[in-house]
């Protein structure tokens, strides 16, 4: 992967969602169909024949990497979705971001118990989504292999939390600001 190339890609926003931080935004990373090759292949290239049983992609930008890793390793994809997005009956916990609360959701039946699990997200700043997704796949039994992200802002802490949580952690490239 060449990793300038795709840091290339990625737009950030200063002052969004409020004052004070600044937003690496993947969507211009999306549109680049040869940055996202790159992502998705690095992804491919370390997770094939690990065992991955399914993919949990955190809503939103997390779909877009996981329902196509999960495609290509051959494995389920389950969404990690936000507070009222799930019709099913669901697990849900609420947990702070760097700029508030929310709330993510995983359908009681969507994993079951000892399934091998790679969770995956765009951007990793203070893990508090991934965290929350974990406990929830935990909650349902599944087995953690990796939490995957394209992006990984170490200033912020979130690499550090996940693996203080006994999770392994791989990120692509990285944004110091």
């Amino acid at each position: 992967m060449d990793k300038e190339y795709v840091k290339s890609k990625v737009r950030h926003l200063k002052d969004w969602p409020k004052p004070g931080i600044i937003f690496p935004d993947i969507t211009t990373l999306f549109k680049d169909h040869k940055a996202l090759n790159q992502v998705i292949n690095d992804f491919q290239s370390r997770y094939q024949g690990k065992g991955i049983e399914i993919v949990v992609g955190i809503d939103a930008r997390g779909f877009v990497l996981g329902g196509s890793l999960a495609f290509l390793l051959g494995a389920g994809f389950v969404p990690a979705r936000k507070k009222g997005k799930l019709p099913a009956e669901k697990v849900e916990i609420t947990y702070d971001l760097e700029y508030g609360t929310d709330t993510l959701a995983i359908h009681k039946d969507a994993i079951l118990p000892g399934k091998k699990i790679l969770l995956i997200d765009d951007v990793l700043a203070t893990g508090g989504s991934a965290l929350a997704a974990a406990e929830l796949i935990s909650r349902l039994q599944g087995e953690i292999m990796e939490i995957a992200f394209v992006i990984s802002l170490p200033a912020v802490g979130g690499e550090k939390r996940i693996k203080e949580a006994g999770y392994n952690c791989y990120t692509q490239i990285e944004f110091i600001y």
